[in-house]
């Protein structure tokens, strides 16, 4: 007797999950569209709210950011639903990208529509627009409903040679024009919708493979990446009419730099060192005595060459003096050193004034009237011409200050691979086990302090030139302008230790945001301590961290092949093989 089995009143079957995923990947995408078409309808009917968001048929200012995370939104639903020639966007899987850019549509929506409620007092100010566009901002978030399609992605199809150059090049000019577009936001709100877009953008490029397909083209073609990059980077200054923004890139790259040789400190090394802004306020305070200031203690003036030498050398001597004595010590205690020395070179600063003793520094005052740079004839403190363009004294300074960071990257990079780099990482990993195995833990820490303490004195002459002055309170442990102890080694974590990229991105981050979110000066500190936190709970190893941090972190993990390269669970990769 054959017995019918049928089947239970409300299983859904392959075919039901199958018609459910794709009509909410549909709606995914409808909602992307609606959040496109509301950017073109009016959200305020004044314009007190900065960006102008009373036009019909253009949009504005936060209008335009939510455009384009409608537009990803679109994109990347079509790219789920399997529309012929986007599928290169999705190789690791959509579901997890899409969740991230239905985030980043609601997310810079929904911040415009509180931000002018705030500003203009109360929802009455909104015009139906901006109701509408939210609503459609929310329509996106269906994609936390959809069922998880993570993948290994598949070899990609290979490409002409010049064909993948040209998409390094692409890609490279498209983040000029993000970095171009940041730096010169004009105002709060902006901003903040800005990193909002771009933060919530990149964290959907990770999901989806994009960002592991793109470094496994950059680790191919290395020297076409490394010009690419310093192309890119040089040719900021020839997008700014006036010098405003250009000194804002000035002084990332100043902190990016100093940041850089903190890296090999802590990232390489692992000495946790508090009081590293001292030795860029070494540099800076012997450019500003030898480079003929009138305030200058020192009736001498060194030309350019001489005085970044000058600026280097002295800050390692300084490494020296007092990494011989305290790098016996261990992990917090080596900590307080550290910080000690910071405080102790900002007060000596302040006492140098002839009162409390000898008159070098002019005390609290400062040096101040730190003449323009000078090198073979070229004046860095008058305007030139180049290509036609005319280039103002921060647009020089950001051309040297970049030359400088070239510099730094190639030291660390060639540190990192040299035979003294191996041995930093092994006494970061157990200094213990290094030291048995034949390496002279005292000797190699004090080459790491060393060589961070002159590239930091480096950073510091620019940095003197720069700012026309040096002052002993913009060299402290914590502080609401950067660089400070404090913002240096947060750049270092967020960015990820170790690498070049991370302490550079985490560089950025840290300098932009005060420069840009005045209102967050007396709050500073909190936020950062928030975004560690949070940033120690859930991406420990960085922003950008390198194989091993990664496989250290995460291991066991394979939950997300997205988040580690091209290699998806099952590979085998160890930490000896990283």
């Amino acid at each position: 007797m054959t017995t019918e089995t049928t089947p239970t009143t409300g299983s859904a079957t392959p075919v039901d999950t199958e018609s459910r995923t794709r009509l909410l990947r549909v709606v995914t995408a409808a909602g992307g569209l609606a959040t496109v078409v509301s950017t073109f309808l009016a959200w305020t009917y004044t314009d007190e709210f900065p960006g102008d968001l009373t036009v019909y048929g253009y949009p504005g200012g936060l209008q335009v950011l939510s455009l384009v995370a409608g537009l990803l939104v679109v994109l990347f639903a079509l790219a789920s639903l399997g529309v012929k020639g986007l599928g290169w966007l999705v190789p690791a899987g959509s579901t997890k990208a899409l969740r991230m850019l239905a985030l980043g549509a609601f997310g810079v929506t929904g911040y415009t529509v509180v931000a002018i409620a705030s500003k203009l007092g109360g929802l009455i100010h909104l015009e139906p627009g901006g109701f509408v566009a939210l609503v459609a901002a929310a329509v996106p978030l269906a994609a936390f409903a959809l069922p998880d399609d993570t993948r290994q992605a598949p070899r990609p199809k290979q490409l002409p040679s010049w064909a993948e150059i040209l998409i390094i090049v692409a890609v490279f000019g498209f983040g000029l024009y993000v970095i171009t577009y940041g730096i010169d936001t004009e105002y709060a709100e902006l901003f903040v919708g800005y990193l909002a877009v771009v933060g919530f953008g990149a964290a959907a490029l990770g999901k989806s493979g994009l960002t592991a397909r793109l470094s496994a083209l950059t680790s191919r073609y290395r020297q076409i990446t490394v010009l690419s990059a310093f192309a890119a980077a040089a040719a900021f200054p020839f997008t700014q009419n006036a010098d405003t923004y250009t000194l804002i890139a000035v002084n990332i790259l100043i902190f990016a730099t100093v940041a850089l040789g903190l890296n090999i400190v802590v990232g390489l090394a692992g000495l946790l060192d508090l009081g590293y802004v001292a030795f860029l306020g070494v540099g800076a305070y012997t450019a500003a005595l030898v480079s003929g200031s009138t305030a200058s203690a020192f009736d001498i003036h060194f030309p350019f060459w001489a005085a970044v030498i000058t600026g280097g050398v002295v800050s390692l001597i300084f490494g020296v003096i007092i990494g011989a004595p305290t790098l016996r010590l261990r992990g917090d205690y080596l900590a307080i050193v550290t910080l000690g020395f910071g405080e102790i070179f900002r007060i000596a600063m302040l006492n140098l004034d002839g009162d409390s003793g000898p008159d070098i520094t002019n005390g609290p005052n400062g040096i101040p009237n730190i003449p323009d740079l000078e090198f073979f004839g070229f004046n860095f403190g008058e305007p030139h011409t180049v290509l036609g363009f005319e280039l103002g004294s921060y647009a020089n300074y950001y051309l040297l200050m970049l030359l400088v960071t070239a510099i730094v990257v190639i030291v660390f990079k060639r540190s990192e691979d040299s035979r003294i780099g191996r041995a930093w990482v092994a006494i970061r990993e157990d200094e213990t086990a290094a030291t048995a195995m034949g390496i002279n833990g005292f000797r190699v820490k004090l080459i790491a302090f060393a060589l961070g303490a002159f590239l930091a004195g480096l950073a510091g002459t620019v940095q003197a030139h720069v700012q026309h002055t040096v002052v002993p309170e913009m060299y402290q442990f914590a502080g609401p302008v950067p660089p400070n102890s404090a913002f240096l080694l947060a750049a270092v974590i967020l960015g990820g230790m170790g690498t070049v990229s991370g302490p550079l991105l985490g560089a950025a981050l840290l300098y932009m945001i005060p420069a840009k979110l005045d209102f967050l000066a007396d709050y500073q500190l909190l936020g950062f301590g928030i975004a560690l936190i949070l940033l120690m709970r859930f991406r420990p190893e960085g922003l950008i961290a390198n194989r091993r941090a990664q496989l250290e972190y995460h291991e066991g993990d394979d939950s997300d092949p997205s988040d580690k390269g091209l290699n998806g669970p099952g590979v085998g990769l160890t930490k000896a093989g990283a």
